[in-house]
């Protein structure tokens, strides 16, 4: 993984533009500390900085194929690579790098290799045999990137707004899944699932094939040459995650490299939710735990370093990176260079708590469609940015493709929160590691309420950046912000002082039109606000804004949904296969 920055067609090969570009590409230096590089062919540069994960003695960047006509460089971890080398059994690798196939692949199938890749990526491949190049991103987003244009014609590509926004006369957000050619000067999208149509699947819910698919999404990717770990905040989809991957970690490359004793994180206020659950869990699998505090204070220290590295003044996305960044730091430390996480179920399994209230299967799946589509804009922009703020990787096995396309094919119906049933949210991932003969979690943690991570690493958190932003703005500044803010503007003064900071960093009109906004309650797309009337009036992204529904709902008016029905037992091997 890395920061990548590309400047292709500037009409510019002087020593000055080449000064400009190694200046620009510093900016992302703490995305990869371990090595930088820079490839000029006339007036196109390929720029990176490395984290070194697989191959860190010979992988530095840019990459080429065997008369370096086609030079790559690659933000990324490729899972399949192995296999792909097989398939190109007459071309020579220069590296072990799981990168090395891009350029080799491009020789053989052209434009149209990028289905092939199995992993998040994203990369700028040039092609000096005719001055070409194209551009891609992942599937879903995980990794980060932008796209922008210069008034000479130049194009620019950088893993972050901060290595192209003050160059550019537009820049946006380079769309997840497509492919962008010079020959054609257009996106196109390369990744056509079938849930993309928002069509409603009719498949059966086979637990056993869901949990085979997860458990086949965490195997891949621990790939490694470098220490790692898993983070746990004690709620379900990171305690999957670290049960997985412990479970499965004995007998692995990984496990040769850096022994079979899984090393575990959480961060919270004192006393917060996480804290105790992760405890539990991290005892229960035996990860080698290490548990962060810090207090409301640190995080308000960190604000604007937060909003500078993850480029956004989206509120939720905010607050959930504050603890991420201070817990990343504190991880890199310990000199572990990636980790995996649980991003993604909520989307894919409808696990916020807004979701008790989809009217129909319908809409609960098209819901889930279009939060995974905007899974780029925040989710994912926090993981990966807080992260990588320190040189730490995040990988996401929940938003594996092969993994996404099984849980998508599930008949919605199935996955419906059903009080009366005793199917609280996400009841199909959680009855899919229900293992009465070789339980995955506790039983307790496996039905643990969702909490969204700016709440779960305590109540009071949200509570003192409310406090915090009140001292910041008054009344007065907020009837003006419709004519100081006309785009997104904000309606709080928590999202009044975000966005005063965000600007200052980013001024430039294309750098606020790159964050999302609209109504929304607990996490909620605009168009689920319309399920429940009440909603309207009571617009926020915590989860506890989902009265009715949270067990700590601001005003606690309605008693949370609690497990009423015991599970029927799914009898499994060890190795989870049926019996």
């Amino acid at each position: 993984m890395c920061g990548i920055l590309a400047v292709l067609g500037c009409s510019d090969s002087s020593q000055a533009k080449r000064v400009r570009v190694l200046e620009l590409s510093r900016r992302l230096k703490h995305r990869g500390p371990d090595w930088s590089g820079l490839h000029q062919y006339g007036d196109c540069y390929l720029a990176h900085q490395r984290l070194a994960i697989v191959d860190p003695a010979s992988g530095d960047q840019p990459l080429f194929n065997e008369d370096k006509t086609i030079a790559v460089t690659v933000n990324g971890e490729i899972y399949n690579h192995e296999e792909l080398r097989k398939q190109l059994p007459n071309h020579t690798f220069r590296t072990g790098s799981d990168c090395d196939v891009i350029a080799h692949l491009y020789e053989e199938h052209g434009e149209n290799f990028v289905d092939m890749l199995d992993g998040i990526f994203s990369f700028v491949l040039l092609d000096t045999r005719d001055n070409s190049f194209i551009v891609a991103r992942d599937a879903i987003g995980v990794t980060s990137l932008y796209i922008g244009w210069g008034l000479d014609g130049s194009v620019w590509i950088s893993s972050e707004l901060k290595g192209l926004n003050d160059d550019c006369e537009h820049f946006e957000s380079f769309p997840p899944g497509h492919l962008y050619s010079s020959k054609e000067r257009e996106f196109r999208r390369w990744y056509n699932p079938p849930w993309f149509s928002e069509a409603i699947p009719s498949a059966p819910y086979d637990p056993l094939a869901l949990r085979h698919a997860f458990e086949k999404a965490v195997i891949k990717r621990l790939m490694t040459d470098v220490p790692f770990g898993v983070l746990l905040s004690g709620g379900l989809d990171s305690s999957l995650v670290a049960a997985v991957t412990a479970r499965y970690l004995e007998g692995t490359n990984a496990a040769k490299h850096w022994g079979t004793k899984l090393h575990s994180f959480c961060v919270g206020l004192e006393g917060a939710p996480d804290l105790k659950a992760a405890r539990e869990v991290a005892d229960y699998i035996g990860t080698v735990h290490h548990e962060f505090h810090y207090s409301v204070q640190d995080g308000i220290d960190a604000i604007e370093d937060v909003i500078y590295h993850i480029e956004t003044y989206d509120v939720t996305t905010i607050r959930a990176s504050i603890p991420m960044f201070l817990m990343s730091r504190k991880i890199k430390s310990l000199g572990v260079k990636w980790v995996i996480s649980g991003e993604g179920s909520d989307e894919i399994f409808g696990g916020y708590l807004y979701f008790h209230k989809a009217p129909n299967k319908e809409e609960f799946h098209q819901e889930t469609c279009r939060k995974i589509k905007a899974l780029h804009k925040y989710d994912c922009l926090r993981a990966n940015k807080s992260t990588f703020a320190w040189g730490l990787e995040a990988r996401v096995p929940f938003l594996d493709k092969e993994f996404i396309e099984v849980a998508m094919n599930i008949d919605p119906e199935y996955k419906m929160i059903k009080k009366e049933e005793g199917r609280i949210e996400k009841w199909v991932l959680r009855r899919a590691f229900d293992d009465e003969e070789h339980p995955y979690l506790p039983k307790h943690i496996l039905y643990r309420q969702k909490e969204q991570f700016s709440d779960g690493v305590g109540y009071g958190w949200i509570d003192g950046l409310k406090g915090h932003a009140e001292k910041h703005v008054t009344d007065r500044m907020m009837l003006n912000a419709a004519n100081i803010f006309p785009f997104n503007t904000p309606t709080t003064k928590e999202a009044y002082y975000y966005r005063m900071i965000f600007e200052r960093f980013f001024p430039q009109n294309s750098a606020r039109l790159s964050v999302p906004g609209g109504p929304s309650v607990a996490c909620s797309t605009a168009k689920a606000v319309e399920w429940d009337a009440a909603w309207s009036n009571n617009l926020d992204p915590s989860g506890r804004a989902a009265l009715g529904v949270h067990a700590s709902a601001y005003g606690n008016q309605v008693k949370a949904v609690e497990p009423e029905k015991i599970i029927p037992k799914m009898e499994v091997s060890p190795l989870g296969v049926a019996i």
